[in-house]
């Protein structure tokens, strides 16, 4: 595995550590510019050439029964370490110190959430499905709705799905697609990666966590959308925040872009702002890593 010289690791997981010291901050998630530039964009071009709903419904397939590999959560960071996510303009540095980065990122934000510590230890678990054989176009990178017409803030959305052939079929071609205006995200076929497979195995798994949502507060701080919030469409008794931001961490065009916005219920708007506080707390860059011992892991 390629090695990324620096600082003892530990520093990045650290609260006090700022892990985009000496870049600015519109200098993250640029796809316009950088060393990494042509990795990234070799990615996602494979990514949007080949992510069709016929590809996706075939993955849910393979991956449905959960059956390939039992292992612990700290087995899965541990796997981790050989990862190096060819889609982060950002980061050349294994995936396990990621996640131990976010986790800390966001326990100084919200100490009294441990709830949401663990979501940000998760939150890149299945990325362990890069290392059990499938392409990594496959695995990471942001993600967007299969069945309709990809918007505009789509990375590489005008350069890259050219050869996608679900464009040229008149079912999936438009802006709604096989989808019904205002369906819910949770009827929405999702392009298949660590995303999507970690929410659909805590499904399967039955994982749980307390809800935070209370009356009148759907966010940190944020007043509650109009409308309800269900959790049993999401199959899971509570925390529907949880699976949320698994689920949809890598949607950005939805979450930072503002695009989807028609596929949307009341419950997406409603998590919403619950999604982009977890993006907040997910720290970007990661000057000073090398390889070394994870101080922010239990003992």
């Amino acid at each position: 595995m390629k090695e990324v010289a620096g600082l003892d690791p530990s520093l990045v997981y650290r609260p006090e550590a700022d892990p985009g010291a000496g870049k600015d901050k519109d200098g993250f998630r640029n796809y316009a510019s950088g060393p990494l530039l042509d990795r990234v964009f070799a990615t996602y071009k494979l990514m949007h050439t080949h992510q069709t709903v016929d590809f996706v419904r075939r993955k849910h397939a393979q991956f449905g029964g959960f059956s390939y590999k039992k292992m612990t959560v700290m087995e899965a960071v541990s796997m981790l370490d050989e990862l190096v996510d060819e889609s982060d303009p950002d980061v050349d540095f294994p995936n396990s110190f990621h996640a131990f980065q976010t986790a800390e990122g966001i326990r100084k934000a919200h100490p009294d959430k441990d709830w949401f510590h663990l979501v940000g230890l998760l939150h890149d678990l299945g990325k362990v499905l890069a290392l059990f054989g499938e392409p990594q176009w496959a695995v990471v990178g942001d993600t967007f709705p299969v069945g309709c017409r990809p918007q505009a803030s789509v990375v590489f959305c005008d350069s890259t799905f050219q050869d996608n052939p679900d464009l040229r079929d008149p079912r999936y071609s438009t802006e709604l697609g096989m989808y019904q205006p205002h369906c819910g995200l949770d009827k929405v076929l999702m392009s298949w990666g660590h995303d999507e497979y970690m929410y659909q195995m805590m499904k399967f798994n039955q994982f749980s966590l307390p809800s935070e949502v209370g009356v009148g507060r759907v966010g940190p701080g944020r007043p509650a959308a109009q409308g309800s919030v269900s959790v049993r469409a999401w199959g899971c008794c509570c925390c529907p925040q949880a699976f949320y931001m698994i689920r949809f961490h890598s949607f950005y065009p939805w979450h930072t872009g503002g695009d989807y916005r028609q596929l949307c219920s009341q419950q997406d708007l409603a998590m919403l702002p619950w999604v982009q506080e977890f993006k907040y707390g997910h720290p970007r860059g990661g000057a000073g890593v090398a390889q070394g011992d994870k101080a922010a892991s239990p003992s």
